[in-house]
């Protein structure tokens, strides 16, 4: 690992429309957007939630064999090469199968092109339940000196699940998610401001555009500043990358008059209870 502290990283998020049950398919979409970032000179790239399946409940459930990602899946492979090959890292929404359980995950591969490991959705939407297990640990990223905290859509909804990140020193947090044209929109404007103001941190969301697993997508794929205000956002149909650099410089700004995560810290910090955190290294850029 490179031990300088790299004050600026760029990151994208990619949003598309997954088609359904098409892993292959979607598969080959996320190998063509890696090549798109590695021309951008990108570093890591964020994908939507299920994305290799498409977000489809009913389907996964029915065959999970086929439509789960399992531990060493070779259909990965062509991922891993096209992180490798473009010296990017990637965070790609999955189901996922492990320990005879399925789980909403992110798959995390590391610019070398090594899965680096699985976070697990912890925070299930209540349609989810009945099918998935919840996840029990955090996950941080590490790249260079920059702590990135990873989610999935509904964990975002809960202001403990990003602080408890940003204690734990992350500067971004990164949520691979599914937002509907209904409140979906609505939630996603007002919940991620304010994970962003709250920690004074970056905050990424890489969402669906068109229609997967019966929801009508709103698309909106957007990145937020420390202050919470708005860097750049997808149009509702858009499907390609949209990215931002971001500079270690804006948060120790931020921080300079906002201090509700140091006050948090101190008023709570040891009641505070931690789930059990996951870190890897993304690999040097």
């Amino acid at each position: 690992m490179n031990s300088i502290f790299y004050e600026k990283l760029k990151i994208g998020c990619a949003q598309a429309n997954p088609v359904c049950g098409d892993i292959q398919h979607n598969i080959n979409k996320v190998v063509i957007m890696l090549k798109e970032a590695a021309k951008k000179g990108i570093n890591l790239l964020i994908f939507p939630e299920k994305f290799l399946s498409g977000y489809e409940p009913d389907l996964i459930y029915a065959n999970p064999e086929l439509y789960a990602i399992k531990p060493g899946d070779p259909r990965l492979n062509i991922i891993s090469a096209a992180c490798r090959e473009g010296n990017v890292t990637a965070i790609v929404g999955a189901a996922t199968t492990g320990n005879g359980a399925l789980y909403i995950s992110s798959i995390i591969f590391g610019s070398n092109g090594e899965e680096l490991g699985r976070y697990h959705k912890q925070r299930l939407f209540h349609s989810e339940k009945s099918i998935y297990t919840a996840g029990e640990q955090n996950y941080i990223l590490q790249m260079g000196d920059w702590r990135l905290g990873l989610g999935i859509c509904y964990d975002s909804g809960f202001p403990d699940h990003a602080q408890n990140l940003a204690v734990q020193g992350c500067y971004a947090y990164l949520v691979s998610a599914l937002f509907s044209r209904s409140v979906g929109y609505h939630e996603s404007r007002t919940w991620f401001p304010a994970r962003a103001l709250d920690n004074t941190i970056y905050v990424l969301m890489a969402n669906h555009c068109g229609v997967t697993g019966g929801w009508d997508t709103c698309g909106g794929s957007a990145i937020w500043d420390p202050l919470g205000y708005l860097l750049t956002e997808a149009e509702a149909d858009y499907e390609g990358i949209i990215s931002v650099e971001l500079d270690i410089n804006a948060i120790t700004e931020a921080r300079k008059t906002e201090n509700m995560l140091a006050d948090n810290i101190a008023l709570n910090g040891k009641r505070m209870q931690y789930p059990t955190v996951i870190i890897c290294s993304g690999g040097e850029q």
